[in-house]
């Protein structure tokens, strides 16, 4: 009987970690409304980082393709939502359908941007996705003429919010005696979207692709040599990527109610970058930790730097905002130092660094 308990006990113990986990995420979005609605917003934004981040992930942590231009199939995800659902062509489309119609629509982009670069390594591979961003971004901001497409830098407004029915996730709504709020609702669509993407990631690292783009990463000649059709199998991590980016996308576009070009800058690519190396290449759990880290942090510094620098000295002394971006770029200049492999690392990772310092 005994020796049964402990065959169970790690059973025990990773259910009691589910159900842990299962009670945070529901008191986050009640516990964080406590402080403003605002941090019900920044936490959604950190769960679609996530989505961002898990799809960078596929190309960067597990075939080891640098990709810059990153932030265009988030943008291309987002315009096809605002496209779809507002006055600007007269449709209103449900979500269900613009959702997965963006999802293909990216990951043709993500093909279209893999072809031509199956060649590029390193820092040619990197100059050239930055400059596809670039071209995306640049698009959407002169689509509106001759043609009105995507409205220019005016953007598009009155984009519809996700709608169930008659329920729309963008109204406050009671449900037994307690008032749940739109980001509120937002914050449990995106929760179980974020499971929906985990559950995929986790599939797709333990597949025989997963392992084929892990060793294109390790020896992309070896692979080949080995059978592995790498041509395919990166144009495969690129689209895989890119309808992850898509699906976020959409998602924003609804949440937001008004895209703009402004919205898909090079510094959003570099950041979605910054959350995949600094959490752990290749780990998902290391992945989800830098997302969370890096949206959260520059909003804790901008709302906290000032009443410090008020504390310490009774008044102004740097700007909040440049303040803010000093300590966060110094941060992270700490973790590659320190920390090359990542917060939090896979343990492959681990040890090849390991080994390789030895």
């Amino acid at each position: 009987m005994n020796e049964q308990l402990k065959k169970a006990a790690p059973w025990q113990r990773h259910w009691l970690a589910v159900v842990l986990i299962g009670v945070v995420l529901l008191a986050v979005p009640f516990v964080a409304a406590l402080g403003g609605q605002a941090w019900v917003r920044i936490a959604n934004f950190a769960i679609l980082y996530i989505f961002l981040a898990l799809g960078l992930n596929i190309v960067v942590g597990y075939a080891g393709l640098l990709d810059l231009g990153y932030v265009a199939f988030y943008a291309v995800g987002a315009y096809v939502y605002a496209l779809l659902a507002s006055p600007h062509f007269g449709l209103h489309l449900p979500f269900w359908v613009i959702l997965p119609l963006g999802a293909a629509i990216a990951c043709i982009f993500g093909m279209l941007l893999g072809a031509p670069t199956l060649k590029l390594r390193g820092d040619y591979l990197a100059i050239v996705t930055l400059g596809f961003g670039e071209i995306i971004r640049i698009f959407l901001n002169n689509l509106n003429a001759p043609i009105n497409v995507t409205n220019g830098a005016q953007g598009i407004t009155l984009i519809d919010p996700i709608r169930i029915g008659d329920f729309s996730f963008a109204d406050t709504t009671t449900i037994f005696g307690l008032d749940i709020s739109g980001p509120q609702k937002y914050y449990f669509l995106l929760v179980a979207l974020a499971i929906m993407v985990i559950i995929v990631n986790i599939r797709l690292q333990n597949s025989r692709v997963g392992r084929a783009w892990q060793a294109i990463r390790e020896d992309e000649v070896a692979a080949k040599a080995c059978g592995i059709n790498t041509r395919n199998i990166k144009l495969l991590a690129f689209a895989m990527g890119a309808s992850f980016g898509g699906v976020a996308g959409g998602v924003f576009s609804a949440m937001q109610g008004f895209v703009s070009p402004e919205s898909f800058s090079l510094m959003e690519s570099i950041t979605i970058l910054a959350m995949v190396v600094l959490g752990g290449m290749g780990h998902i759990p290391g992945v989800i930790l830098g997302a969370i880290l890096l949206t959260a942090l520059p909003e804790v510094l901008r709302y906290g730097i000032e009443p410090l620098q008020d504390a310490l000295f009774g008044r102004m002394i740097i700007d909040p905002e440049s303040l803010r971006m000093l300590i966060f770029g110094l941060s992270m200049v700490l973790v590659m130092r320190f920390r090359p492999a990542g917060l939090w690392p896979s343990p492959q990772r681990r040890r090849e660094l390991a080994e390789s310092a030895n």
